[in-house]
C-alpha cells in the first residue's frame, strides 16, 4: 500500500513539472532597466577640433634622429625624467622623437616609417631603437605601451609624463630585462590656506573654478544632474601640471572643506572625484572611462568640456548599476524564476523513482509469486521427461519414483482433492527430480531453476 501511495505521489509531481515547465516555455519577461539617457552626449572618439599640426616628412624626421637622439618637434606635449630614460638607454643606440597631438592619419603613417628611414640613414638596421611619441603615446617598432595602472593613467594624463611606457620599451626592445618599471613620484603638496582660500572662494559662489590655462569654460548641468542623483556637485579644473614640479592636491582638502558634497577635479585631461562613497565608486569610475577613452586621450588634446561628459556619463552608469550611494530597488521574491531551472531536475528524479519502484515490485511479484498447482504439475511432468534421456542407471529409482509422485498430484488434480494434498506430493516429485539434476552432466535441470526458466 505504501508503495502504491509513493509511486503516486512520484506520478503526480512528475507531471506537474512537465506541466509547468512546459507552460514556461512560452512566457517572456520585459525588463526595463534605469539609463542615464543624457540628451547629446557627445562621441569622444570624434577627433576634436584642433588646429592643423605641421609634420615634416619621414625622411627629413629620419635626418633630424641621425643628427640628435632625441628630437622634440614644435608642440609636443610629452614629458619624461631624462636621467631615469638616459639609464635605461646605456650603451644602446636609441633614438627618440616627439610630435604634437592631433596628427592626422596620414601623419601618423608618416611617423610609423620614421624607423626604416632612420635606419637607413644610419646604415645601421641591427642596434638602432626609435621610438615615436604621438602625443603622449609611445611606441617603437611592432610595440606599443598603453598604461594599466590609475597612477599611470594619472601620471600621462595630469602631467603628460611618458616616463614609465619610454622605460617599459627601451627594457623590452634592448633586452634589459622585464621587470616592473616604477614612474617618477607622483609628488602632491597639500595646498596652502591661501591657495584653497582662492578656490573655495569661488566655488561657493559658483559651483565652478577654472585656473589660468584650464579649457573648461561650462559644466553641463542635466549630466551632472543624472550623475549625482540631483546633488549639486563642485567643479575645479587645472591645466596639465608641470613635472618637474609639486601639485597642489586640491581633492582631499577640498573634501575636509565641503563634506558630503560631490567634487570633481580636472588636471589636465585627468579627471578624479572626491567626496561621499568616493571609496566605493571613484576608482571604479575611471578605470572605465580610462580603459575606454585612454587610447584616443593619449593621441589628441581634446578640451576638458569634451572630457567631462563622458565621465560624468561613466559615472552615471555606474550608479545605475547599484555601485553609487543606494542599494539597488528591492525585487519581490519570484519562486519562479527560482524553481524552474531545478524543475528538470525535480522531473527526472521523480521518474528514476517511480521506475524503481515499479520495477522493485514487479520483481518482488515475480519472486515471490508461487506457482498454481496445474502450473508446477506440467512444469515437473515437463523436467521429468527431459530429464529421462539424460539418467543412467544409478538415476533410474529417483526418476521412477519422482514419476509416481507427479502421477499421484495428477490424480488429486482430477479429482478434486486440495491443493495442500497436491503440492505435498509434487514437494516430493521435486526432491526426487533435484537429486536427478544435480546427477546430470548439465545446468538447468534442478527444478527450481526449471520452472523459473518456465516462468519468465
Amino acid at each position: 500500500m505504501i508503495t502504491q501511495v509513493a509511486r503516486s505521489v512520484l506520478a503526480v509531481g512528475a507531471l506537474v513539472c512537465v506541466v509547468f515547465f512546459v507552460a514556461a516555455q512560452g512566457q517572456g519577461a520585459e525588463v526595463t532597466y534605469g539609463s542615464p539617457g543624457v540628451p547629446g552626449r557627445p562621441e569622444i572618439d570624434k577627433p576634436p577640433e584642433l588646429p592643423t599640426v605641421d609634420l615634416p616628412s619621414a625622411g627629413e624626421m629620419a635626418a633630424m634622429l641621425s643628427a640628435e637622439p632625441v628630437v622634440r618637434l614644435p608642440g609636443a606635449v610629452a614629458a619624461w625624467d631624462a636621467e631615469q630614460v638616459r639609464q635605461a638607454i646605456g650603451d644602446h643606440d636609441v633614438r627618440i622623437i616627439a610630435t604634437p597631438p592631433g596628427l592626422t592619419k596620414e601623419q601618423r603613417s608618416a611617423l610609423a616609417d620614421v624607423d626604416f628611414e632612420t635606419r637607413r640613414e644610419l646604415e645601421d638596421d641591427e642596434d638602432t631603437t626609435v621610438l615615436t611619441i604621438d602625443g603622449t603615446r609611445v611606441s617603437g617598432g611592432i610595440y606599443e605601451i598603453a598604461p594599466s595602472t590609475l597612477d599611470e593613467w594619472r601620471a600621462q594624463f595630469s602631467r603628460n609624463d611618458v616616463t614609465v611606457p619610454l622605460v617599459t620599451l627601451i627594457n623590452e626592445l634592448t633586452g634589459s630585462g622585464d621587470e616592473r618599471v616604477e614612474g617618477p613620484a607622483d609628488e602632491r603638496r597639500e595646498p596652502s590656506a591661501a591657495e584653497l582660500e582662492v578656490v573655495a572662494t569661488q566655488l561657493r559662489a559658483t559651483g565652478l573654478f577654472v585656473a589660468p590655462g584650464a579649457s573648461l569654460t561650462d559644466v553641463p548641468a542635466e549630466a551632472s544632474a543624472e550623475a549625482f542623483g540631483g546633488v549639486p556637485a563642485l567643479y575645479t579644473a587645472f591645466p596639465v601640471q608641470p613635472l618637474e614640479e609639486q601639485v597642489p592636491d586640491y581633492g582631499p582638502a577640498l573634501a575636509r572643506l565641503f563634506p558630503e558634497t560631490p567634487l570633481v577635479v580636472l588636471y589636465g585631461s585627468w579627471i578624479e572625484y572626491h567626496g561621499p562613497h568616493a571609496a566605493d565608486f571613484a576608482d571604479v569610475a575611471a578605470a572605465g572611462y580610462y580603459s575606454q577613452f585612454g587610447s584616443l586621450l593619449g593621441r589628441s588634446q581634446y578640451p576638458q568640456d569634451t572630457l567631462l561628459r563622458p565621465y560624468l556619463g561613466e559615472i552615471a552608469d555606474v550608479r545605475y548599476a547599484g555601485l553609487f550611494d543606494r542599494p539597488l530597488p528591492y525585487t519581490p521574491f519570484d519562486p519562479l524564476s527560482v524553481t524552474l531551472p531545478a524543475l528538470p531536475w525535480i522531473f527526472a528524479g521523480c521518474a528514476v523513482l517511480l521506475l524503481a519502484l515499479s520495477a522493485q515490485s514487479l520483481l518482488r511479484r515475480t519472486a515471490s509469486r508461487p506457482l498454481g498447482t496445474a502450473a508446477r504439475l506440467g512444469g515437473l511432468s515437463a523436467l521429468a521427461v527431459e530429464v529421462s534421456g539424460l539418467t543412467d542407471r544409478a538415476d533410474d529409482p529417483a526418476l521412477a519414483r519422482a514419476v509416481v509422485h507427479l502421477q499421484a498430484a495428477r490424480d488429486a488434480v482430477v479429482k478434486g482433492l486440495p491443493d495442500k494434498h497436491a503440492h505435498t506430493l509434487l514437494d516430493h516429485a521435486a526432491a526426487e527430480l533435484d537429486r536427478v539434476g544435480r546427477s546430470v552432466p548439465f545446468d538447468g535441470y534442478r527444478p527450481a531453476d526449471y520452472l523459473r526458466r518456465q516462468r519468465v
